[in-house]
């Protein structure tokens, strides 16, 4: 019978070397765990008053940075690695990876500082910049299948700019909309990738699973994300609302059915994607029941963002730096480690306040408690895997 962690075989000694500049998962990889552990620390700082007066603050600040700093950075990552595979053509290697890189960097600093107009700039600059870089490549290749993906990278840029005109004054804009839209935006990203890899991934790694894809029902997930955007962006509430993003929730929840999620559990690296996924349809549900006024507005976003958000991305951080390390695709004990702990930070983060509303602060901190731990040891545990050569001698 198959182990239920698989443990991979004692490996041989690391290849001596420096590779964090081979490949676009490398660096992005390592600055977003290492960020995800350590901005709790900053949002403590925030909230004791150590940091002063930075230019984000609060609330403003966390949903920035999660979405513009930590997913973002992860998508660029992901995205340069496998673009290259689909266009056959190289994507930012060396000192320009290492230029997109520092650009990141100085957005997450900048925005905890009182120049708001270099945080901007920064933070308007790494999306288009990684646009380019990947349109590039795309374009040499007449990689029209995933142009868009250049597209919803430059929708990030417009997001962003919104946001921070916004916070300068320069604009007035309804609340919080910049931030609302560019959520819609990284929804519409994971279920993409989602759709492309997990139930290939449940075929590969799980004999006789036979999950399937239906034409019609991918185009009906997917088109009902893009219009759940336009109502975000027409400012629609109550229950036009709540009927899109309900419709949404039924698309998706059926397109994960045929993926066969009940023949993974064996599979660590498929069931974590197949669990991550599930919080998308949950994500939905509870947008519609905010809609109608029955829940708070936050259980929605923090379904999206901690379970499908960060899920997905644990479950995809250790996939592809295993592959595109020459290391057995087989999760061991650290891996499983991670993965339980940011899904635990989501049941925790989204249940115990819908259960118990008075709970909230409690959750929050067990929650961030948790999301910080699986973080920081994916960054301890991959450091020397992503920062060392492939195993098998390789390029990448």
């Amino acid at each position: 019978m198959t182990p239920l962690i698989a443990e991979p075989p004692r490996p041989s000694p690391a290849p001596a070397g420096w590779a964090l500049w081979d490949l676009g998962f490398r660096p992005f990889y390592l600055l977003a765990s290492t960020f995800a552990a350590l901005s709790i620390g900053l949002w403590a700082l925030q909230f004791s008053g150590l940091l002063g007066l930075p230019y984000l603050q609060g609330p403003m600040w966390h949903a920035h940075e999660m979405l513009f700093g930590f997913a973002l950075a992860v998508v660029v990552g992901f995205l340069f690695t496998a673009g290259r595979n689909w266009s056959n053509r190289p994507t930012p290697t060396g000192r320009p990876l290492a230029a997109l890189a520092a650009l990141w960097v100085a957005g997450r600093v900048l925005v905890l500082t009182p120049f708001g107009w270099a945080a901007l700039l920064a933070n308007v600059a790494f999306p288009v910049a990684a646009a380019i870089a990947l349109a590039i490549p795309f374009i040499a290749a007449r990689n029209r299948r995933n142009y868009f993906f250049v597209g919803l990278l430059l929708l990030m840029s417009v997001a962003v700019l919104g946001i921070h005109l916004a916070q300068l004054g320069v604009v007035q804009l309804p609340g919080w909309v910049g931030i609302q839209l560019a959520l819609d935006v990284m929804l519409f990203i994971i279920a993409v990738m989602g759709g492309r890899v997990i139930p290939m991934f449940t075929n590969n790694g799980v004999p006789g699973a036979n999950a399937t894809r239906q034409p019609l029902l991918e185009k009906a997930a997917l088109g009902s994300v893009l219009v759940l955007l336009l109502a975000d962006a027409a400012q629609l509430h109550g229950a036009w609302l709540a009927a899109v993003a309900g419709a949404s929730a039924m698309a998706h929840l059926v397109r994960w059915s045929l993926w066969r999620p009940w023949k993974t559990g064996r599979a660590p690296l498929v069931w974590v994607l197949q669990v991550a996924y599930f919080w998308i349809p949950v994500h939905l549900v509870l947008r519609a029941l905010a809609a109608a006024g029955w829940v708070a507005p936050s259980l929605a976003t923090h379904a999206l963002t901690v379970g499908a958000i960060g899920g997905l991305i644990i479950g995809m951080m250790t996939r592809t730096a295993r592959g595109h390390t020459g290391r057995p695709l087989r999760a061991d004990r650290s891996d499983v480690a991670c993965y339980v702990l940011v899904l635990l930070a989501a049941l925790v983060r989204v249940f115990v306040p819908l259960a118990v509303p008075a709970w909230i602060i409690e959750a929050t901190l067990g929650s961030a408690a948790l999301w910080s731990a699986g973080f920081a040891l994916y960054a301890m545990r991959y450091w020397p895997v992503l920062t060392r050569p492939r195993i098998d001698g390789q390029a990448g």
